[in-house]
């Protein structure tokens, strides 16, 4: 089997990390469902895909809602076929220091990136067990190693990286393979958010962090999308329970 034969999901493909990897994926062959809470959000996506040449469905859903997964999960079997390749996406922040963190601003962020990746992966599964190969890739954060107001999106990074190596051991004799991918600073709507938030100047914020970063420059979308790939392919079947951290250096 090949990739023009695979269905992938993409949660949270509307915008950003999400976006360009539904893009690379569909480059690769895949059909490629565009996944995210405003169905018409992901239209940019979708029509993308679809100009350059590739088969994509947008798809609305909250991924922190079981009845909502389902039904989306057997929309996208139905009109793109049995979904294979799952990448979790979908993310929010709710930032703020722990005395003044609200326990919404907990459930919020714990609900999207650990719930959403639990319900994603529990719906798609069946699909990837009975094709005997499945590619899940959970999208981490350098946030999983601390990250000053970010005690919520930390332990919900960290913990996509424990439910990430699960999975590794549980699914890997169907032939499934489970990664997860740790960005740095990527340059996208949620980083010039953030600097919003701090009132900094998104461009000045950007060359602070590269100083900070040993390639000198802060990272795109497309470079998660490029490590997506590799992940996804059959030439990685032998990598699984890992963790990649795609920040311009090293890390612990």
């Amino acid at each position: 089997m090949n990739q023009e034969r695979r269905t992938a999901i993409v949660t949270g493909g509307a915008h950003g990390i999400g976006a360009a990897v539904a893009k690379r994926l569909a480059a690769d062959g895949l059909a490629v469902a565009v996944l995210d809470l405003d169905e018409s959000a992901c239209a940019a996506t979708v029509d993308a895909v679809t100009a350059a040449g590739g088969r994509a469905l947008a798809v609305g859903a909250n991924v922190a809602d079981e009845e909502s997964v389902a039904a989306a999960v057997d929309r996208v079997a139905a009109e793109l076929g049995a979904p294979t390749v799952l990448v979790n996406n979908a993310g929010i922040t709710r930032d703020n220091l722990l005395f003044k963190m609200t326990a919404l601003d907990w459930d919020s962020v714990m609900n999207v990136h650990l719930r959403g990746a639990f319900l994603m992966t529990r719906a798609v599964q069946k699909h990837m067990v009975e094709a005997k190969f499945g590619r899940v890739v959970n999208l981490s954060s350098v946030s999983a190693l601390g990250n000053r107001g970010q005690a919520n999106y930390a332990a919900a990074k960290a913990g996509m990286q424990g439910f990430t190596k699960t999975l590794a051991f549980e699914l890997g004799k169907f032939g499934v393979t489970a990664n997860a991918i740790a960005p740095g600073f990527i340059e996208t709507e949620m980083t010039a958010a953030t600097a919003a938030r701090m009132g900094a100047d998104f461009e000045d914020f950007k060359k602070m962090a590269a100083a900070e970063i040993p390639v000198n420059r802060v990272g795109q979308p497309e470079d998660i999308a490029h490590t997506a790939s590799f992940l996804v392919s059959d030439g990685a079947g032998f990598v699984s329970g890992q963790v990649v951290y795609v920040a311009g250096g090293p890390r612990d």
